[in-house]
Formats: C-alpha cells, sequence, structure tokens
C-alpha cells in the first residue's frame, strides 16, 4: 500500500512561515516526545505505535501523511494483522541498535599496512567508506595498485568505497642533517636558506627561499606540529637565528610552520599537478587540497577539471593561518572540506582548534557540503590495541557537532591496529549517533551555541542578503524560501522522522540524497543509483547507503526490486515501511512539475501467513 503527497498538495507551504525551520530542530523536524509515535519496549510491542494523549497501544496499520501538521495520525486495524505483526517481529527483528546503521562515515588512509589485497577488502569490511591517498608519501605506481583492489573491491558488490586523493601540497621541510640533533633548550642554531648546512656546524637549511622574508623576530618555529619549538632572536639576508624553546630530537626533512603565519608558497605545487593528473586518469572521486589559502585555488583546480572532462569532488583542507581568515569565500567555492587539525593545530594556538572544528563542520553543514575531522583521532592505536578515553571522547564529540566523516590516518596506514582502529571508530561513531536518538533526536545544529541548520542558500545571497528578486526584507525573504526539491527533502524527513522509516530515493545526479543527508533524518537514506561514479561519490555523505541498480521503464517495478534487493542485504524486512522520495532536479518516471513522497508497505515474507496464525 502507498500513500503519496504531490507537489500541488503542498504549494499553500510556498513563503508560508510555517516552512521554514526555526527554533530547535528537534521540535520542527522531530514530533515532541509526548508525541512521538515510537516504543521501544519489548518485542511483543514492537509495531504498536503510541500516540501523544493516549498511552495504549493502538493496531498498526494504513498511514495518512501530511506535510502540513507533521504528518502524524494514530494507526487503527484488525486485532487478528495486528497479532500477526507482532508475531513475525518477535521472531526476526533485531534490537534497534542493531539494526540501524552507521550514518558518520569513515575515511582511511591507505599505507603498507593496508595496502595489498587481503587487507584492504578487510578494512573495507570492517567499515572503511573512503580511501584515502596520501601522495606525501608513495608512487603512482603503489598508488595505482591500491586504486585498482579498491575498483575490485566495488565489483563484488560487497559494500562501495570512494577514492581520496590527498595532495602534498607547498611544505616548509628542513634538509638532510648528517647525524640526528639532540636539542636542549636554550640551545642556539641558525636555519639557513644555504645549501649544504647539515647540522654539523649548528647550521639547519631549509628549504624554501622564501623563509627568510616570512619570519620577525619574536616568532615561534614548531617542528613537526610542535614536538620542538624555537623562537627567532635575528635574522639577515640569508640566515634566521633561533633559541631552542622546547627540546627534542631533530632528524632530517622535518616540517616547519611559524605559528599564525602561512608561508607565501603556491597552493599547488609541480609535484602536485602531476599528482592531479594521475588522480584524473586512474578516476579518484575526491581530491583533498592540501594549504588552501583563498577560494581562487578552488576555482583554478576547478577550471582545469572543467577542461579534463573529470566530474571529481574538490575538497579543501582547512590546515593553516590563512584559511580559517578566508573560511567563508573557500567553503562557498569548494565541494566539501577537511578539518586538517595537525597543521592547524601549528599555524593557530592549539586552544584555538576546537574553536575552528566546529566553525568548519557547521558551515559546511549550513551549505549542505561534507566535511571530514581529520587527524590525531586515535593515534595511540598506532601502537596500542586499545584507545585513550579522550580520543574516545573526541570522535564523539565530532559525530555530536555533524561531521559527515572522521578519519584515520597513520592508525590505518602503517599503524599496528588498523582493523581494531577502524572498528573503535565505527563503534563510538554509531554508539554516539545512538544516544543523540535516545536523548533528544538528530540535531541539525552542532551544539546548542551553533547557529541553527538553515535552507541552503546560494553564497551571494548569504554574502549580501540580496537576490535577482531584488533587494529589501521581503526580497530577502523570498530569497530564503527553497526550490521545490529542498522543500520536499525537509517534508520527506519530517516524514521518516515521524513514522520511524528508511528513506528511499532513486537518482541520475546524486542531488535529491545529498539534500536528504543535510536535513539528517533519523533512519538510513538508501539511495539507488544506475551512476557507479555518484554511488562512490555519494559514499562521503552522512546517512546516505548508496546502492548500483539499472533502473526500468515501470516506477512500480524498479521500487519493487530495490526494495527486495534492501531485503536481501537485511537492511529492510518484511511488515517494515519505506519512505520513498521521488523528486529531484532531474526527473525519473514523472513529469518535471510533479514531485511525490509516498509511504509504502514492505511485503511480508512468506514464513508466516494468516491462517498459520
Amino acid at each position: 500500500m502507498s500513500v503519496a503527497l504531490h507537489a500541488s498538495e503542498c504549494q499553500l507551504l510556498q513563503g508560508a512561515s510555517a516552512l521554514r525551520p526555526r527554533g530547535r530542530v528537534q521540535d520542527a523536524v522531530r514530533p515532541s516526545r509526548a508525541g512521538r509515535a515510537v516504543t521501544r519496549a519489548s518485542a511483543g510491542q514492537r509495531g504498536q505505535q503510541f500516540s501523544g494523549r493516549d498511552k495504549s497501544p493502538q493496531p498498526r496499520g494504513s498511514v495518512q501523511a501530511d506535510a502540513v501538521v507533521g504528518y502524524r495520525r494514530n494507526y487503527a486495524n484488525e486485532d487478528k494483522k495486528m497479532r500477526l505483526q507482532n508475531s513475525v517481529l518477535e521472531r526476526m527483528h533485531h534490537d534497534d541498535d542493531e539494526q540501524q546503521l552507521r550514518k558518520t562515515k569513515v575515511v582511511c588512509t591507505i599505507g603498507p599496512a593496508t595496502w595489498d589485497k587481503e587487507k584492504l577488502f578487510k578494512l573495507a569490511d570492517e567499515g572503511m567508506n573512503v580511501a584515502r591517498l596520501n601522495m606525501s608519501h608513495g608512487d603512482h605506481k603503489s598508488h595505482k595498485k591500491v586504486v585498482d583492489l579498491v575498483k575490485e573491491y566495488n565489483q563484488l558488490g560487497r559494500g562501495c568505497v570512494a577514492l581520496m586523493l590527498d595532495t602534498k601540497g607547498p611544505e616548509v621541510r628542513s634538509g638532510d642533517l648528517a647525524v640526528p640533533i639532540d636539542l636542549v633548550p636554550g640551545d642556539k642554531y641558525i636555519f639557513t636558506i644555504r645549501e649544504g648546512a647539515n647540522g654539523t656546524d649548528g647550521r639547519i637549511s631549509v628549504n624554501y627561499d622564501g623563509f627568510i622574508d616570512d619570519v620577525a623576530v619574536g616568532d615561534i618555529m614548531l617542528v613537526d606540529g610542535g614536538l620542538s619549538t624555537f623562537r627567532i632572536l635575528s635574522k639577515d639576508d640569508k640566515d634566521v637565528h633561533m633559541e631552542v624553546v622546547d627540546g627534542g630530537k631533530m632528524t632530517s626533512r622535518r616540517h616547519l610552520n611559524i605559528r599564525g603565519k602561512s608561508a607565501n608558497l603556491p597552493a599547488i605545487t609541480d609535484k602536485d599537478w602531476l599528482d592531479l593528473k594521475f588522480g584524473v586518469d586512474v578516476g579518484v572521486d575526491y581530491y583533498a587540497l592540501s594549504f588552501v589559502r583563498s577560494a581562487d585555488v578552488i576555482y583554478e583546480l576547478k577550471e582545469y577539471l572543467h577542461k579534463q572532462g573529470a566530474n571529481i569532488g574538490v575538497l579543501a583542507k582547512i590546515e593553516s593561518a590563512a584559511s580559517v581568515q578566508n573560511l567563508d569565500s573557500i567553503l562557498d567555492a569548494v565541494d566539501g572540506a577537511m578539518v586538517a587539525r595537525g597543521d592547524l593545530g601549528a599555524e593557530l594556538a592549539v586552544e584555538e582548534v576546537p574553536f575552528w572544528q566546529s566553525r568548519i563542520v557547521q558551515g559546511c553543514r549550513r551549505r549542505g557540503k561534507p566535511v571530514i575531522v581529520a587527524t590525531n583521532m586515535l593515534e595511540s592505536m598506532i601502537e596500542n590495541p586499545t584507545p585513550t578515553r579522550a580520543e574516545v571522547s573526541d570522535i564523539a564529540i565530532a559525530v555530536r557537532e555533524g561531521t559527515d566523516a572522521v578519519m584515520l590516518s597513520g592508525e590505518s596506514a602503517y599503524g599496528a591496529f588498523p582493523y581494531k582502529a577502524v572498528d573503535v571508530m565505527s563503534t563510538v561513531a554509531k554508539h554516539t549517533e545512538t544516544s543523540m536518538l535516545s536523548y533528544a533526536g538528530t540535531r541539525r545544529y552542532g551544539s546548542n551555541e551553533a547557529e541553527p541548520i538553515d535552507w541552503i542558500v546560494h553564497s551571494a545571497i548569504r554574502a549580501t542578503g540580496q537576490s535577482s528578486r531584488g533587494s529589501g526584507p521581503v526580497a530577502r525573504q523570498a530569497a530564503q524560501i527553497p526550490g521545490i526539491s529542498e522543500m520536499f527533502a525537509y517534508h520527506a524527513t519530517t516524514m521518516a522522522n515521524t513514522i520511524r522509516t528508511s528513506l528511499l530515493v532513486f537518482t541520475r545526479k546524486g542531488n535529491m540524497p545529498v539534500l536528504l543527508s543535510h536535513y539528517r533524518p533519523d533512519m538510513p537514506i538508501y539511495a539507488f543509483t544506475e551512476n557507479k561514479q555518484v554511488q562512490r561519490r555519494l559514499a562521503l555523505y552522512h546517512g546516505v547507503t548508496a546502492l548500483h541498480l539499472n533502473f526500468l521503464a515501470d516506477a512500480d517495478a524498479t521500487i519493487e526490486k530495490a526494495i527486495e534487493e534492501l531485503k536481501r542485504r537485511q537492511l529492510i524486512q518484511g511488515g517494515q515501511q519505506v519512505a520513498i522520495v521521488q523528486s529531484g532536479r532531474q526527473p525519473i518516471w514523472r513529469s518535471a512539475s510533479t514531485h511525490v513522497i509516498s509511504v509504502r508497505y514492505v511485503k511480508e515474507d512468506p514464513l508466516l501467513t494468516m491462517d498459520e496464525n
């Protein structure tokens, strides 16, 4: 059975004050606690719905959905069907937590610990959603082997893993040393742009000619993100005189940062351009562009991709002092972002990193773009089989802030326990998501202090408050009214949250699943597409499980085929209901002016019939 809402029935919502989500979103998207039609009691009560006023169980029957009043009505049906449904659910239904899929995605850096076939496949089976190719290490030959293995894994149908190429970017590094140096606080050293300084006479070379111009007396230089620090005492045309503040061991080719400053290097180096071309040739899904300082480099890269005819998502790594100064313009330009906390914590005061993490996550959330929180999330698990309690809390905080994905670096690239690290990250993320639902529903806030996540608005409107419709309060309000697709994504989320059901969407470009992900429904989003590249791109988005399916000419036949595939994968089961969204920029089985939300019951498996009961 199916109940549909057409766009013509929702026209009164356009421009209405009730259309725009205001205040706490759990009140806008989810019904109140009193009105929430959910029970998590014993298996014998599964399938019963409770209204907000009457706490007695009501038989579950047909669904009448109404977008204006929040899609809530009590259910009524004969007792025999209720007993049948409860009997089936007693046999088949798992605990809600077990049935709930993890929504936050996991990005794994591939390296020597995981780059052979057996290990990479196991990593994907354990929960990896995106494989990261770190171009700071390895060569094109080794990365090509990883690409081929990921494609082979995807062909098996066991899962869908996207490929992300992370550029090395411009880096300031020290030169080669004859022997490692033990740094003692108070000792003096000279860092020079002259070649050949190998540390034997207290002089250490730097690979960046502009180093002299970028530093000033009194600046603090960090080695490898702060493992050792120096204070700048003086400088001349070729040399910078420094004093050790925090000691340690100095080895060759260490990464150097000046706190609060970004090096004036080209954002995309010659090596980066070669790596980007490699990514086009092998067909990666995302670029993570290092040390982005302004939006200009994003537009330059996108122009390059347009000329190459490549459809690759561009993520900006926010990891420099300049990038946070230009954060809004950068986020407007990119397809998503990564909170690269390692270098960010080196160029900024470390206590500022949590603030900027929240700003970056919320900035992407408001724009409907994916965001990854990365660096040091399970650093201790490079050597230890269990995480620290602080690391567990770090993952949970990122999930509660609303990140689309969390990332493993050395933990999965060269660590001793890559699979345990994935398992810990996956388990903590899932448990945090479940606890958020238990307490107050998934929030479109990252925190109580964050601004509300509202409709997705074009960057020009956000910057000027104006649109092509004119200026002034009325025009600005009109500019905020969403398109029909976004409105349907919002109300489909409202419906799915109210009746506690998964969302099923068919897409060719991936636009509607992205919109649904933006509104963070409580239940999973199952996105079926004919385009395997779209399937992989969706692997990064929060709550979206993308599946490949060849569409049939008939809508109902395709929907039934998709439902059977979900049942085969044990993602849904007979007796459940699913909310089906037919909307988006490119019509499928509908006219361009018709948009449909429908609720359909999944057919019972022939394990138990009415006669048997």
